[in-house]
């Protein structure tokens, strides 16, 4: 376990390293191959009714961003605000519904995906995965849709967004890097049937099986107001989960990254092989659409031991 990751300034990470910066909640940035990729940005105090309990985010962490995902439409992970303060140039990558408002808003390069469609840009290839987690809500309205990500170059990362356990998450064993599983909610209950909490987060980990995990989703943000009620929510879950998690699935490492802490996963550049998956999807190469057939996982899937 990570107690005291090293803290870096914000540059371009060299190509075969991938250098995670945990930014607060589901808010990360990601630097591999020299490319910045931003997760969810919730970079403001406040957004919505929520106000966030952790230090202030420095412009220096989230400058230079090449593509932004965004797994759904709630106000603790879509917040118009943080995507303005970004520019309306930067390319983002969002679930089938949200396109249109984005547009109409100005954003310029927006990419709508299904689960098994692929966008690559800078690089890149982006898979979008599926997730359990109710869809509809503000800021800019209805939509059914909650996504997770494979974000893949010379090493492969999982973004869960928000997700409880799905069916078929096994299948996202594909030789991960690194996942970036949420372990709560944002108020002080999770709740189990759009949620992971610590034991849920743990199980998946135990499903998909990457070498480093890393717990987001927790110690950042809380209704106005309610800063006293249960605390302790916002700094327990991720080291409840790294206990469970040292027991399900002993062979992943578990790093808990403080805010505002960065993790380095370096070494020699992993190999990387699609892995044709079963659901027809699309491929999305620099803003083209072009039919893909089949879905393709990337990684490379670890043997199983003895069941």
């Amino acid at each position: 376990m990570l107690d005291t990751p090293v803290i870096v300034s914000a540059g371009r990470g060299r190509v075969g390293s991938l250098v995670m910066s945990y930014l607060g909640h589901s808010t990360v940035v990601l630097e591999m191959d020299g490319v910045r990729v931003l997760t969810d940005p919730i970079l403001r105090r406040r957004v919505g009714p929520l106000v966030r309990s952790a230090p202030p985010i420095h412009v220096d962490a989230w400058s230079e961003i090449d593509v932004v995902v965004l797994s759904h439409s709630h106000w603790d992970h879509l917040d118009l605000g943080s995507l303005r303060l970004l520019g309306t140039h930067v390319p983002l990558v969002v679930p089938m519904g949200m396109g249109r408002r984005l547009r109409a808003r100005g954003f310029r390069q927006v990419h709508e995906v299904t689960p098994g469609d692929v966008v690559e840009l800078a690089g890149l290839a982006i898979e979008t995965t599926p997730a359990l987690h109710r869809g509809f809500g503000p800021p800019i309205g209805s939509t059914d849709l909650a996504v997770g990500f494979l974000i893949a170059g010379s090493r492969t990362v999982y973004f869960a967004g928000d997700t409880a356990l799905f069916a078929g998450m096994s299948e996202l064993d594909v030789g991960l890097d690194l996942a970036l599983i949420p372990v709560w909610g944002w108020g002080p209950r999770a709740r189990p049937s759009d949620h992971l909490d610590p034991m849920g987060a743990a199980r998946a980990v135990e499903l998909i099986r990457p070498q480093v995990a890393v717990p987001i989703h927790w110690g950042t943000l809380h209704p106005i107001g309610m800063r006293w009620l249960r605390p302790g929510t916002r700094i327990e879950p991720p080291e409840a989960f790294a206990r469970h998690a040292s027991r399900l699935a002993p062979d992943t490492e578990v790093h808990v990254v403080p805010i505002g802490g960065t993790l380095t996963i370096d070494g020699s550049t992993r190999e990387v092989h699609p892995h044709r998956g079963p659901d027809p999807g699309t491929r999305v190469t620099d803003g083209a659409v072009r039919p893909n057939g089949r879905t393709p996982r990337h990684g490379r899937a670890r043997p199983r031991g003895p069941a």
